[in-house]
């Protein structure tokens, strides 16, 4: 079959469409702030996104944001659009549910103040040698991580106590973890009392993972926690292991509060978390935006430690040789086909199946770094669609930020957006 590619097409998103009234460029994306760091996030490039909604003339109908991560496109377009966000990792509807779904109550209550009766009280439980002093030897200092990461053997009897037993001198110190198990105790109070709608809690839970980012001495993710091997390493840590989760928490809750007060509003939106497979079988004729995993390693890898906050269910960990691997991860973490290289190929055709046959419209953002490159990949699209859907795509530079913390912090890529239009 002759495909029907149109390669490297100069200026397409830039040409006025005629299609259902609508014109390039009318679907400018509002600003929002961000609330997580996260690899690859869309946040820079999502006027080429908004370019490519108006090349497919998606007014009127449903946004999928099909592997939403982070949310940008949910955050950009939630005001325009009803967005059906979905992501098979649950952290990701909660933030999206920030951005989205109108939260009537959580401004009444000071979660820091509620949750400083409990944090105080089981910090003063804490040995001396626990806390981190400001200026130490870097002998010293390893003796109070050690001394922290060895709650991971402690029995508790509260019942919040899931970061302070797993995570205590990994990428936190015990006391910090003591104020994020402090802070969702108070929400799951409230919560459950029904002082609270589903929609503060998650705004409250997306304030959390925020002050969870910021206090973190890792890199911006969760691979693994970093070393005091030197002392200047050292005196970086320590940095951010004497850094107030409660002023993180409270700085952001203020800010992101005036926000959303002043820009959500529930145009209808479904906040989801499906394998994409499932949620391609469940939509109707809609808009998809897709931007699944491009490398071989898997997202779970990096964000455990949201999922497991969000989840608080005191996961069970990976073992290796009889000792819990550094990562902490969960033994159950999402293993995502898009970052297997035998099944990849497979994944894409069945991504592709899922929009024909909702006859919906696809934006799918992908790289040159990718597990499988843009020739084959709008070959895959052109075989799946078939004469029904015209296939095209764009591509323009973008930083990639990698989440390093010295020399590979970003990488420039070539990002495509590939584009199939239903006739």
């Amino acid at each position: 079959m002759e495909l029907l590619v149109e390669k490297n097409i100069k200026n397409a998103l830039k040409m006025p469409v005629s299609s259902g009234g609508q014109t390039i460029g009318e679907y400018e994306p509002r600003a929002y702030p961000q609330v997580i760091k996260y690899m690859g996030s869309k946040a820079q490039i999502l006027d080429f996104v908004g370019d490519g909604l108006s090349a497919v003339s998606a007014h009127g109908r449903p946004l999928v944001d099909l592997f939403a991560g982070a949310c940008a496109i949910t955050a950009g377009f939630g005001d325009r659009f009803k967005v059906v966000s979905n992501d098979i990792q649950e952290y990701s509807s909660v933030i999206a549910s920030t951005y989205l779904k109108r939260a009537e109550s959580i401004g009444n209550f000071d979660l820091v103040a509620l949750a400083s009766v409990i944090a105080e009280r089981n910090i003063a439980e804490l040995p001396a040698t626990m806390h981190y002093p400001a200026t130490s030897t870097l002998a010293s200092f390893n003796k109070i991580e050690k001394c922290n990461r060895s709650l991971l053997m402690k029995e508790f009897s509260t019942s919040h106590h899931l970061f302070t037993q797993i995570y205590s001198g990994t990428w936190w110190s015990a006391e910090q973890c003591i104020w994020i198990d402090a802070i969702r105790e108070v929400l799951d109070g409230l919560y459950q009392d029904g002082h609270i709608l589903k929609a503060d809690f998650n705004f409250g839970l997306t304030c959390l993972l925020h002050a969870m980012a910021y206090t973190s001495q890792g890199t911006g993710h969760y691979a693994q926690y970093r070393d005091a091997k030197t002392v200047e390493g050292m005196a970086d840590i320590n940095k951010y292991r004497r850094t107030s989760v409660p002023v993180i928490f409270r700085r952001k809750f203020d800010l992101l509060l005036a926000w959303h007060l002043k820009h959500v509003v529930d145009l209808d939106h479904e906040l989801v978390a499906l394998d994409y497979r499932v949620c391609l079988g469940k939509i109707k004729k809609s808009v998809v935006y897709a931007d699944p995993p491009y490398a071989f390693v898997h997202y779970s890898r990096f964000y455990h430690a949201m999922e497991t906050l969000v989840r608080y269910d005191y996961p069970e960990l990976q073992f290796m040789k009889d000792s819990v691997v550094k990562g902490r991860y969960r033994v159950d973490r999402h293993q995502s086909p898009f970052c297997i290289k035998t099944q990849v190929q497979g994944a894409f055709v069945d991504m592709f199946e899922g929009v024909k046959d909702s006859k919906s419209d696809l934006l799918l953002s992908y790289s040159n770094t990718g597990m499988i490159n843009i020739d084959e990949l709008i070959g895959l699209a052109n075989n799946t669609f078939g004469r029904g859907y015209r296939v095209w795509f764009e591509e323009m530079n973008h930083t990639h930020m990698t989440m390093g913390r010295s020399k590979d912090r970003s990488r420039k890529v070539m990002e495509s957006l590939i584009i199939a239009k239903k006739l």
